[in-house]
C-alpha cells in the first residue's frame, strides 16, 4: 500500500527535522563559520595567513551567495541534489583548509567550503515542508536553522581539544560527509519532494525587497563577530588565546534560543520579531566593545551568547518571512533573502578587515552595533503589494 502524504509526513518529519538539523550544524557552523572560529590559531600556526583572514571570510560569503543563486533556481524541484551539493562542496572545503598553507589556496579552499550552506538551507525548507505536519512546519523550521549554533559548539570543543588546525578541519569535513547522507538517506525515495515550477510575479518580488535590504544592513554589522569576533577578544587580552573554543561555545548555546523563533514570529510577527532579533545583535556588538576596552572577559562570553541568540533568530524570521511570502517557491525565496544576507556579510567582512588596523577595536565594534540597529529599522518601512 502506497503511504498518504499525511502517513509520510507523520512517519519521518521528526527524523528529516534532526537531520537537516545536524546538516546545518556541520554546512554553518563547522565549514563556513569555522573560519572566524579558528582565525587566532591559523594566524599562529600558519601565519602567512593572516592577512587574508578578512578576505578569506569575504570569498566564502560571497560563495554562499552564488551557491544560494543556483539553489534558488535548483532547490524547489530537486532538493535532495542541493542536500548532495551542500555535504560535498562543505566537505572539500573542510578539507583544503585542512591542509592549506598557500595564501591562495586557503582562500580557494574557504570559498568552496562556503557555498555548502548556500545548498543546504534553501534545500532543507522544501523537504522540511514536504515531511513534517503543517501545524508543525515553523517550529521545525526554526529547530534546524538553529542547527547552526549546534555545530558552532561542536567546532568550539573540537578547536579547545584539537593540538593543531589541520586534524580539526579533517575531522569537520568528515561531519559534513556524514550529515549530508544523514540528511539525504530518510528522502531518498520521497515522490513528494518537487514543487510545480512557478515564476513569482513582479508584485512578488516586491515583498522582498525590505526583508533584502534589512538584512544586507544587519549582515554587514554581524560580520564583524563572524569573523573577527575571538581575534579582537584575543588581541585585547579579554580571552587567552587557549580559551578562544570557549567564546564559540557560548555563542552557540546562545544560538540554541534561535530554536525559539517560530513561537516569536507568531506572537509579534516577522517585522517585530526582526527587530528584536537585530535588537540583540546590537547588543551583542556593544558587549564586545566593552570586552575589549575593559579587558573583560566576561563581557566577551556575554557578548558571543547574545551574538548566537540574536544571529540565529535573524536568520530564522528570514526562513518563516520568505516561506509567508512566496509559499509556492519557499526554497528560492529563502535563496533571495540568505543571499541578501550573504553579501551583507561579504560586504562588512572585506570592509572591516580594511578599516580593523586604523579604527580601535572598541569603536569598531560600535559601528557593527550601529549597523544591526539600522537593519533592524530598516524591516519597519511598508510597502505595498
Amino acid at each position: 500500500m502506497v503511504a498518504t502524504t499525511a502517513d509520510q509526513r507523520r512517519g519521518s518529519g521528526l527524523g528529516a527535522a534532526v537531520a537537516g538539523m545536524l546538516l546545518t550544524a556541520a554546512t554553518y557552523g563547522m565549514a563556513r563559520f569555522g573560519v572566524g572560529l579558528f582565525a587566532p590559531r591559523l594566524g599562529a600556526q600558519r601565519p602567512d595567513l593572516t592577512d587574508v583572514l578578512g578576505w578569506a571570510a569575504a570569498a566564502q560569503f560571497t560563495s554562499y551567495a552564488l551557491a544560494g543563486a543556483v539553489a534558488a533556481r535548483l532547490v524547489d524541484r530537486r532538493p535532495r541534489t542541493g542536500l548532495v551539493l551542500a555535504g560535498a562542496t562543505s566537505t572539500a572545503g573542510c578539507l583544503g583548509v585542512a591542509v592549506a598553507s598557500d595564501p591562495v589556496v586557503f582562500v580557494v579552499a574557504v570559498f568552496i567550503g562556503g557555498m555548502g550552506g548556500g545548498f543546504a538551507s534553501p534545500a532543507l525548507v522544501p523537504v522540511i515542508d514536504a515531511v513534517v505536519a503543517r501545524r508543525a512546519t515553523a517550529t521545525a523550521q526554526s529547530v534546524v536553522n538553529s542547527g547552526t549554533a549546534v555545530g558552532v559548539i561542536g567546532a568550539g570543543v573540537v578547536a579547545s581539544v584539537a593540538a593543531s588546525t589541520g586534524p580539526a578541519w579533517a575531522f569537520m569535513a568528515l561531519v559534513c560527509a556524514v550529515t549530508a547522507v544523514a540528511a539525504w538517506y530518510p528522502v531518498r525515495a520521497r515522490t513528494d519532494l518537487a514543487a510545480p515550477t512557478t515564476e513569482p510575479s513582479s508584485g512578488s518580488w516586491r515583498l522582498l525587497v525590505v526583508p533584502g535590504v534589512a538584512a544586507v544592513v544587519a549582515g554587514a554589522g554581524s560580520a564583524l563577530i563572524w569573523t573577527f569576533g575571538p581575534l579582537l577578544a584575543t588581541e585585547s587580552g579579554s580571552v587567552s588565546a587557549d580559551r578562544v573554543g570557549w567564546l564559540w561555545i557560548a555563542l552557540g548555546v546562545g544560538g540554541m534560543l534561535g530554536a525559539l523563533t517560530g513561537v516569536v514570529v507568531e506572537r509579534w510577527g516577522r517585522r517585530g520579531g526582526w527587530v528584536l532579533c537585530a535588537g540583540v545583535l546590537a547588543l551583542a556588538g556593544a558587549g564586545l566593545a566593552w570586552s575589549v576596552v575593559a579587558v573583560s572577559a566576561w563581557a566577551a562570553y556575554a557578548g558571543m551568547a547574545f551574538f548566537g541568540a540574536g544571529y540565529m533568530g535573524l536568520s530564522g524570521v528570514l526562513v518563516l518571512w520568505a516561506r509567508q511570502v512566496w509559499p509556492d517557491a519557499t526554497g528560492a525565496g529563502t535563496s533571495v533573502l540568505f543571499i541578501a544576507l550573504a553579501i551583507g556579510q561579504a560586504l562588512g567582512s572585506a570592509g572591516f578587515g580594511i578599516i580593523r588596523d586604523a579604527v580601535s577595536p572598541g569603536p569598531l565594534a560600535l559601528l557593527a552595533a550601529g549597523l544591526c540597529v539600522l537593519g533592524g529599522l530598516v524591516a519597519l518601512i511598508r510597502t505595498s503589494r
